[in-house]
């Protein structure tokens, strides 16, 4: 039987799907409308740094963004195979998909890091 990473993919675009759905639409609200409307008091920007460098904050937006991209990027690769009939480029349409995702991931790892 051949083994396959699918499982894999599959597993992180149901966790990217779950937590994004779960956590952006707050974050969207808060961001989006509540600062910008007036409803809730703008935070400080000593306040935003302190609680960006936390830890646990950092692993939040990690966890969001990298799980995001995944979700992304599993949705992204199916659409061209399905919608474009891209099948026939199965590898290099799941490398690029995937690999930008890691490269997303990555890049927000260092991002959150240096912050």
């Amino acid at each position: 039987m051949k083994k396959s990473n699918e499982p894999f993919w599959w597993a992180l675009f149901g966790a990217g799907g779950a937590f994004t759905a779960l956590c952006l639409p707050v974050l969207l609200l808060l961001n989006g409308l509540a600062i910008p409307l007036g409803l809730i008091e703008a935070p400080r920007h000593e306040d935003v740094l302190a609680l960006a460098q936390h830890p646990l904050s950092r692993l939040f937006l990690f966890a969001l963004i990298s799980l995001s991209l995944f979700h992304w990027g599993h949705r992204f690769r199916f659409t061209l195979y399905d919608g474009l009939q891209l099948k026939h480029l199965h590898t290099l349409v799941a490398v690029l998909c995937y690999g930008s995702a890691i490269a997303g991931a990555v890049l927000a790892a260092v991002i959150l890091w240096w912050i």
